[in-house]
């Protein structure tokens, strides 16, 4: 699409800068187990968010945006436009963690349309060497292992040993580096160095953060901690510190893009992977449900794009996904989807272009997973959903036994209607067996066997050695 044809579309939004290019640099900015409900914008009446809030202002924000129930399957979804299961990834441990090595990524199209791509933060998709980002699309590589910082598991997923929230020692491309600071603090300054040399380049770029905060264990200094000390219990208080610390990052990589004069030249993003964790006691936006379920809860994430005198903001009702981000990145990057890649998400264009663009109804798909092994084909319908721009089918128990919300009418899922609508239950329960029938097939980790030792604790320990 051109600069033209894609401003022709605006619906009369305010042209800022007729100087902004004809793609845009790309900031995408994922947090890990934030809730939609944990932002003040969103309506969180302890939790103060300035930064975002301010982010939100200037955006098209995406009311109805979902993603997978658990991290490493919002990250493949996100990176492939494809169903998590459809590249393997069905747990966040035990190596179905790994996303797919026949999986092309957005980093890799968008890399061959010719920009420089960076991810900064965790990645969770494989830490065996062929699995890690510098394989999959990234040319700047800077990343903990596992899940988290300092996690250890049976199999590959491990980071290094004894590794902190505090001083973390990360993988830089192919070397692990002790740094200074606060994780949190780290990554994004790191991202900004970055950006920063690619800005002064004028080399576009792809700019991936992602902080394991506010993931636990909740580690997190003292002046951000303190912030909430007197108005919450004591986990709850570290859980918004965190957030607290995130916002002021965001604020200052806002703040960075403007006196690199690239502002009105990026497309600037905020997500996070799956609904609410630490948060949801104080406040869950009237949703049922938080991480790890089905429900509206365990899906429904807050996305705010932001693109300075291209896209107007506001608010889109539309259901939208994780899966939508592949395709519309790469429709603004004038980047090409290889012919064999058949996407499940759709571009999101015409909604950032008008607000009253049609947007035809869809089926989403969640499964949360995580069976115990070998149960692939058994835990068809345990913890699942399919859903509607109006309704959400939810199944929690091991057999058929389907219940039915009007989100409409109850956006709060407490009122199950399956007995009075089975005509709605027999439509959506045919698409999920057909979606089912499409994935089980594409389980391809659930056999795998793990090695004896992690990869990072061997890469760890042979660079100790110095070899």
């Amino acid at each position: 699409m051109t600069r033209r044809e894609l401003l022709s579309g605006l619906a009369g939004a305010p042209l800022l800068s007729a100087a902004a290019p004809k793609t845009p640099n790309i900031v995408l900015v994922l947090t890990d187990d934030q809730g939609y409900g944990d932002l003040s914008c969103h309506g969180n009446p302890i939790l103060r968010t300035p930064n975002i809030d301010r982010l939100h202002s200037e955006s098209v924000r995406f009311t109805d945006f979902h993603a997978s129930p658990t991290c490493a399957p919002t990250r493949t979804a996100l990176m492939t436009g494809r169903h998590e299961f459809k590249s393997g990834v069905t747990h966040t441990v035990f190596e179905r963690e790994r996303m797919s090595l026949r999986s092309v990524t957005i980093a890799q199209v968008l890399q061959k349309a010719g920009y420089r791509t960076g991810i900064f933060g965790k990645w969770h998709l494989g830490d065996a060497a062929e699995y890690q980002p510098n394989r999959r699309g990234f040319h700047e590589m800077f990343i903990h292992g596992c899940g988290g910082i300092g996690q250890q598991y049976k199999g590959t997923c491990s980071d290094v040993p004894g590794n902190s929230y505090f001083n973390p020692v990360i993988r830089h491309n192919n070397r692990f580096e002790k740094t200074e600071g606060y994780c949190t603090d780290v990554f994004f300054q790191q991202a900004t160095d970055w950006i920063g040399e690619q800005a002064r380049a004028r080399r576009p770029f792809f700019a991936y953060i992602t902080p394991n905060a506010p993931h636990e264990p909740l580690n997190v200094p003292e002046e951000y901690r303190s912030m909430y000390a007197d108005k919450v219990d004591e986990k709850t208080t570290r859980f918004f510190g965190m957030i607290a610390n995130i916002d002021e990052n965001v604020g200052k990589l806002l703040d960075s893009l403007k006196q690199l004069g690239v502002e009105r030249d990026t497309l600037f993003m905020f997500m996070t992977d799956n609904g609410g964790t630490g948060g949801v006691r104080v406040f869950n936006a009237g949703m049922r449900g938080a991480k790890n379920t089905p429900y509206h809860g365990g899906t429904r994430v807050p996305l705010f794009m932001r693109w300075p005198g291209v896209f107007e903001a506001g608010d889109r009702g539309a259901l939208a996904a994780h899966i939508d981000l592949f395709p519309t990145l790469a429709e603004l990057a004038g980047a090409k989807t290889p012919s064999n890649v058949k996407l499940d998400g759709r571009s999101l264009v015409p909604l950032l272009r008008d607000k009253n663009a049609q947007w035809p109804d869809r089926y989403l798909f969640t499964h949360v997973g995580r069976w115990d092994a070998g149960k692939a084909a058994e835990s068809k319908y345990s913890r699942c959903s399919v859903h509607s721009a109006q309704y959400n089918m939810v199944n929690l128990k091991p057999e058929r036994a389907w219940e039915l919300y009007d989100l409409k009418a109850d956006p709060a899922e407490s009122h199950d209607v399956a007995a009075a609508r089975p005509e709605v239950v027999k439509r959506m329960d045919a698409a999920y067996d057909a979606w089912w029938s499409e994935v089980l097939p594409l389980l391809v980790n659930e056999d795998a066997t793990p090695p004896a030792i992690p990869p990072y604790k061997q890469l760890w320990e042979k660079q100790q050695s110095g070899h």
